[in-house]
């Protein structure tokens, strides 16, 4: 596995030409409204701000506040959380536009970075699990379980990864519009890739629904 900085980008998402011997099987990126929703909160921002205009109303009408009072207060409320969810937005948007996740039948890389663009090539022989979470849009996020002695940066990766987990940091595709796709592209080729060097069941991504974590286990 290796991970680092790029300056060429001859192909898009990848560092280079594929090899003759290495043939893509899918490429896309997160989507900006599933990145917002989902990895950056733009939602629940939203709904924080809109709470706490709804208790300053309330508790300017039971006083003595003037009509004048009500709305000034009101209205650098509605700005800030505007200003939150434009920042937030503007984010997601960065982020999903910079990122691309490219399958092949070899490896999986990752392109992100708005600073500072990097790659991370995974080879699927050391994939020793996915974990798909599908939530009902048909939108999802696949984790993935490495075997690797090399420990990986969460904060680098950050938001390709698992949330919460650093030790040890799981690479994740985040925010993919239709997971159900790429989860049966990367089950195929998972299995493919490491049934000749194992003797032992390899667990493999599945599909589920409704935000559940699954997975399958492949001879």
């Amino acid at each position: 596995m290796s991970v680092g900085e790029y300056e060429e980008e001859p192909v898009r998402g990848l560092p280079g030409y594929l090899p003759a011997d290495e043939t893509l099987i899918w490429q896309g990126e997160p989507d900006f409204k599933v990145m917002a929703r989902r990895v950056f909160h733009v939602r629940t921002v939203a709904l924080y701000f809109a709470a706490l205009i709804v208790v300053h109303l309330a508790v300017q009408a039971s006083g003595s506040a003037s009509l004048a009072d009500v709305i000034l207060g009101s209205t650098w409320m509605v700005g800030l959380g505007i200003l939150a969810i434009g920042i937030l937005s503007l984010l997601a948007f960065a982020y999903a536009r910079t990122t691309v996740y490219t399958l092949t039948d070899k490896r999986l890389v990752l392109r992100f970075g708005v600073a500072m663009p990097m790659m991370v090539n995974i080879p699927l022989s050391i994939v020793t699990a996915a974990d798909l979470r599908r939530f009902p849009d048909g939108s999802g996020d696949i984790v993935l379980s490495l075997e690797q002695k090399k420990r990986l940066s969460y904060m680098m990766l950050w938001p390709n990864v698992r949330s919460w987990r650093i030790n040890p940091t799981q690479p994740a595709l985040r925010s993919i519009a239709n997971v159900d796709e790429l989860a049966a592209s990367l089950a195929s080729v998972v299995s493919s890739a490491t049934k000749p060097a194992r003797t032992e069941s390899t667990t493999v991504v599945s599909q589920n629904s409704g935000g559940h974590n699954a997975m399958i286990g492949a001879s």
